[in-house]
């Protein structure tokens, strides 16, 4: 084997390009740091799950993976079918296997693909884990005596059973709200339609046939690639459209009117609804580039607000070690502990036509009665596509600048640094406005890619652009330097 390898696991496992180094040696690779892994440090008796989505060749690259870890002596259970990662992680914890592997890229572009790991507990490998794994990518891997049995298991019942049971069907089937569901060409297709189906809750589904090509989009619930979304919601008379990305993880939303009701807004609305309706015990997380509202809902409610890096990793990490109710990211990636310790975009859409029909609004309307509860707030996202030399200067121009000096013509109030540079400022326009949000601004390079990150919240749509304009112009300030 040579010295060095393509394949590098990051936050939730290793991505590549299809045919360039996401290929059937590479995937080996991977299956074989994975299988070591194993036997050394979980039972391998226990047997590994293995699923894969609606990517090109994800079966067939799912199907490498299983040959190698039996051939290691490790029982393989392959789904029959495609399968969306939370069902995965759901397997693993039921069959209380040793782990699990997803084949996905998520919502990345068609051409990428990528390996996931699954931990024992039902959701992402920690980092130690990770980091394990990563030590045994070179490593060889000696056949079994003889080699373990791949059988081929349907993971979906007793996920489909959970998510029926998490939810008040009854309830969403009395409301007479009609719900639009978009699974973007994804492993979530027929899941919810089969749910509402048999509970008999009137739907449209849309975009719900298995296409590796994803047609004109990523599949990433976010726009520019859920615009389709936002016109045929209206135009079939919905009261709001559910979205999950490309393994059902992530959850996106429009309201009735068409507008995009962004991730943020989505955890503030389930997290109200947790609060008020369900009382569970346990602290909110969240991630350091997501909105602030989720504290003032924390607060009102008594609970104790856990802000954390940015990757589902740290909730997981969070998870294991205390009582959590809920945690998310800015990414549409929200977990709730009693169900799994990991995202899961179909358990959170069925959560928001529960919340809608517990409170006999709209999506338009739940968002807005959040934001006259705990003061408008707006956000917006840019990605910056940017060499490392002006990412780098932008950054290092930013660790520069303190409390008390000014950025896109406010007083800089405080600095954090937790994962970015991020600025709260003084704002004049949200000055007298009622319950007004902070007005905060997020610079965060990426570490493996020439990509910056810029992102902002405040009291208005307005003020939002402004930041985020200014914020533009001083990262490419340093072409010119």
């Amino acid at each position: 084997m040579s010295e060095t390898t393509a394949v590098k696991f990051g936050t939730d496992g290793w991505r590549g390009i299809i045919a360039d180094d996401f290929t059937y040696d590479n995937v080996r690779v991977a299956a074989r740091a994975i299988a070591l892994y194993v036997l050394h440090h979980e039972d391998p008796k226990a047997g590994v799950c293995i699923g894969f989505d609606t990517r090109f060749g994800s079966k067939s690259f799912a199907k490498v993976v299983a040959e190698v870890i039996a051939k290691a002596g490790i029982p393989v259970f392959l789904s029959d079918k495609v399968t969306p990662t939370p069902e995965l992680s759901f397997a693993v914890r039921g069959m209380k296997a040793a782990g699990g592997v997803m084949i996905t890229s998520s919502h990345n572009p068609a051409e990428w693909n990528g390996v996931k790991y699954k931990a024992s507990y039902g959701g992402s490998g920690s980092p130690a884990i990770i980091k394990q794994i990563e030590s045994y990518l070179l490593k060889p891997l000696a056949d079994a005596v003889e080699p373990a049995k791949i059988e081929l298991v349907d993971f979906a019942p007793e996920y489909i059973a959970a998510l029926e049971a998490f939810v008040d069907l009854p309830a969403i089937k009395a409301s007479g709200y009609r719900f639009l569901i978009d699974t973007m060409y994804g492993a979530g297709a027929g899941y919810i339609a089969g749910i509402f189906t048999r509970a008999g809750i009137p739907f449209v589904e849309f975009r719900n046939e298995h296409n590796p090509a994803f047609p004109g989009i990523n599949p990433e619930p976010i726009l520019p690639h859920i615009a389709a979304t936002q016109v045929k919601v209206v135009e079939a008379h919905c009261a709001a459209g559910l979205i999950t990305d490309g393994d059902a993880d992530r959850i996106g939303a429009v309201d009735e009117h068409g507008n995009v009701v962004d991730a943020h807004k989505v955890y503030a609305v389930i997290l109200e609804w947790l609060l008020e309706r369900k009382g569970w015990p346990g602290d909110v997380t969240r991630a350091f580039n997501t909105t602030k509202m989720l504290d003032r809902i924390a607060a009102a409610h008594g609970r104790t607000l856990l802000e954390h890096g940015i990757g589902f990793k740290y909730v997981v990490d969070l998870m294991l070690e205390r009582e959590v109710l809920i945690g998310g990211e800015e990414s549409g990636g929200i977990g709730i502990k009693r169900h799994l310790p990991e995202r899961d975009g179909l358990l959170n859409s069925l959560l928001i036509a529960n919340v809608m029909a517990d409170e006999g609004k709209t999506l338009g309307e739940l968002v807005a009665a959040l934001q006259a509860k705990y003061g408008e707030h707006q956000y917006g996202r840019i990605d910056m596509h940017i060499n490392d030399a002006l990412k780098q200067s932008a950054i290092a121009r930013a660790s520069q600048l303190k409390a008390g000096e000014s950025f896109a013509g406010m007083k800089i109030l405080k600095v954090e640094t937790m994962d970015g540079i991020k600025f709260f400022l003084e704002n004049p326009a949200c000055t007298g406005k009622p319950n007004a949000a902070e007005t905060w601004l997020l610079l965060r390079a990426s570490g493996t890619e020439p990509l910056l990150r810029v992102y902002s919240e405040s009291c208005s749509i307005e003020s939002v652009n402004q930041v985020l304009s200014t914020a533009k112009a001083f990262v490419l300030e340093g072409e010119a330097k």
